[in-house]
């Protein structure tokens, strides 16, 4: 294992303090709505989100990862996410990440995204920054978002449904070849160079019970 690979567990480890434990990536709401009710049902919740908002992620982070002009990164992102609750997330958690990744990784092109950014840049695009900044390619940058993209949800739903956890990660790794496909799918997009073209598919549920979700007076999970 090169020292670049160990970067990668790094950055993707959940203990990683870049703010996502207080984030359950949709699967509060799900859960209230009846849409997860055991480790089935996180399953197919999971897959679906790779193969949207994870795809969608996962791209952004291997062209942040390539060098792709970050601003046109973060407008791409932007247009992406119609949700008004899930670009405020975003953002918080790409303010959040930032923090983490200065302290483990200076680099010039951090400072310089924090300083065209102090409200924050969408996460995927600091991801693909700090990826860069640690030594690592896109790849392994649209692997980490495909991962974070399920493993959030994953975690989330033991702590909301008292979901076994041997069951829960059991779900991630039946959904590691998806992960693989996803994150070879978006780093392909990726090396087009043009942030345009990069994938854009959607999940329209996501985006409805995230803007439900925030106006929940009690919740356990911020999103």
């Amino acid at each position: 294992m090169t020292p670049t690979r160990s970067a990668l567990l790094v950055l993707a480890d959940g203990r990683f303090p870049a703010g996502g434990h207080a984030h359950s990536g949709g699967a509060e709401a799900a859960v209230k709505a009846g849409r997860i009710r055991d480790a089935t049902g996180l399953e197919a919740f999971c897959r679906g989100r790779l193969h949207t908002a994870g795809l969608t992620s996962a791209g952004l982070a291997a062209a942040g990862a390539l060098g792709l002009d970050p601003h046109a990164l973060d407008a791409a992102a932007d247009a992406r996410t119609p949700s008004p609750a899930l670009r405020a997330t975003g953002r918080k958690l790409g303010r959040q990440l930032m923090r983490a990744a200065r302290a483990a990784w200076p680099h010039p092109a951090l400072d310089a995204l924090a300083a065209a950014f102090p409200r924050g840049a969408h996460q995927p695009v600091v991801l693909g920054v700090t990826a860069r900044a640690a030594g690592l390619g896109p790849e392994d940058a649209a692997h980490c978002a495909a991962y974070e993209t399920v493993g959030g949800p994953a975690t989330a739903a033991v702590r909301l449904l008292g979901l076994d956890p041997y069951q829960a990660t059991a779900v991630l790794a039946r959904l590691a070849p998806d992960m693989d496909r996803v994150a070879e799918r978006a780093t392909a997009a990726a090396r087009e160079g043009d942030p345009d073209t990069l994938p854009a598919a959607s999940a329209p549920l996501l985006d409805i019970t995230a803007e439900q979700h925030a106006t929940w007076p009690v919740r356990l999970f911020a999103s």
